[in-house]
């Protein structure tokens, strides 16, 4: 015939993973950990501690960009001062900055 017959080559026996093979993948993971895991779960520590801390008086703003003083913290719920006679409820959840304290005033007076 025209075509010739096509002989497999002699397949070597499979030898495992050995760890050389699993080296690429431990280093993948190890830079994702590094790079993504732990910076987020140190925020997120860092986060709830704040929010565990929060007392009346402080100065906040909320994930929404609305800047406040705390006027009492009850459960999940923070009742926030956002104006003279303005008084609104938010989870504590919703708070993503504690604010040093003068910053309401510094920027009232601009």
């Amino acid at each position: 015939m025209l075509i010739s017959e096509a002989f497999a080559q002699a397949a070597s026996a499979p030898t495992g993973a050995d760890f050389m093979s699993l080296l690429p993948l431990i280093g993948i993971f190890a830079v994702f950990y590094l790079l993504l895991i732990r910076p987020q779960a140190k925020r997120a520590k860092e986060q709830k501690l704040m929010i565990e801390a929060l007392q009346k008086g402080d100065e906040v703003a909320t994930t929404g960009g609305q800047l406040g003083r705390v006027s009492k913290v009850s459960g999940n719920y923070v009742i926030l001062q956002i104006a003279e006679n303005v008084q609104i409820v938010i989870q504590k959840t919703a708070i993503q900055t504690l604010l040093p304290k003068g910053t309401l005033n510094s920027i009232e007076k601009d």
